[in-house]
Order: structure tokens, then sequence, then C-alpha cells
């Protein structure tokens, strides 16, 4: 049924329906807010980035593959599109992004408290844990616990195969509940 009304969406989008470019913009900003804020640690920045970018979207319309879901298209599109805008911005913390396939994501605390996936760790220690995974394997569990999307989705946004996202997630996981046990064994 998502798939459904994705490619609908999307269809309407591309015939100039204003309605679903409200919605699209409705449904998607805050996740992809989300997304860029991790990236740009700048909320100026990814907030302008992000209209300028759904208007980028909604001016070239006519020109855009047909698509069966969106989420995926969006997330990469914008990924692409804030590195461009940061790399052209002199005050950027990054300087070169040709040997960035992986955006470096900061969790908060916040984060980590309020999202249901990770209230079976417990511990308040999390958010530093994750911070200590690899740039790929925090772009994926942002992804995948933070955006809720799923593998295959996540494969075309980092532009890894499946197989390789589940691999990363799995060596993510298996890393924190480690950490967990050593911090565990000396509390």
């Amino acid at each position: 049924m998502n798939k459904l009304t994705d490619k609908f969406l999307w269809k309407s989008l591309k015939e100039g329906d204003l309605n679903a470019f409200s919605v699209l913009f409705e449904t998607y900003y805050p996740e992809l807010h989300s997304y860029g804020l991790k990236i740009s640690k700048d909320t100026a920045l990814t907030e302008d980035t992000l209209q300028d970018f759904f208007m980028y979207v909604y001016e070239h319309r006519e020109n855009l593959s047909d698509l069966d879901t969106i989420a995926p298209y969006l997330f990469t599109s914008y990924k692409r599109f804030l590195f461009k805008v940061m790399k052209k911005n002199e005050k950027t913390i990054y300087t070169d992004f040709s040997n960035e396939n992986f955006a470096d994501i900061q969790f908060t605390a916040e984060e980590v408290i309020t999202n249901q996936e990770t209230e079976s760790f417990k511990n308040k220690n999390l958010s530093s844990l994750l911070n200590k995974l690899p740039n790929r394997q925090k772009e994926a569990v942002y992804l995948k616990y933070y955006s809720g999307l799923k593998a295959t989705e996540i494969s075309e946004i980092m532009g890894i195969n499946y197989q390789s996202v589940v691999n990363t997630l799995h060596k993510a996981i298996k890393s924190l509940k480690e950490e967990i046990s050593i911090i565990k064994l000396f509390n």
C-alpha cells in the first residue's frame, strides 16, 4: 500500500500537483531535517538547504525519474545537495568530501532516550558508545533505528549493497553489545 501511495504521490508531484508537493514536504521534511542536522551540525544551514532542495525538486519535477519508493531518493539526493553546499561554504568543518562517503553522525542523549528501539539497552552511556562506532556504522544505525528506513532503502542512500547494510548493522549492534557488557562488568 505504501509503495502505491509513494508511486501516486511522486507521479502527482511530477505532474505539478501542489497538494502532492505539500504532502511530500510535510512527510519528509522532519526526517530530512534531522538527517541534515546530523551531517551539517548547523540548524540554519540545514533549514536553508532543505528548503532549497525541495524547491529544486519541484522546479525540476518534470525531469525526475519515476519512483516506487520516495525515501531513498530524497535521503540520497539531499545528502549530496547538502554536501555540495557545505563544500562551497568556507565556514564548513569539512574540507574534503572526496574521501568521505559516509556522514559523521553524532547521537544526542535525547535521541537515545526517546527512541523505543534503544530502550532495551537502558544505558546512559549509549550515546557515547554510538559515537565511537565508525562513520559507516553510525550512518546505517541512524537511518535504520532513528529514521525507520529498511535495509534496501539504506543501501540506496549509502550506495552500498543490501548485504553490506545488513553486515554493517550487525557489526554495529554486536560492538554495542560488547561495549555494554564490558561496562556492566565494572558497574
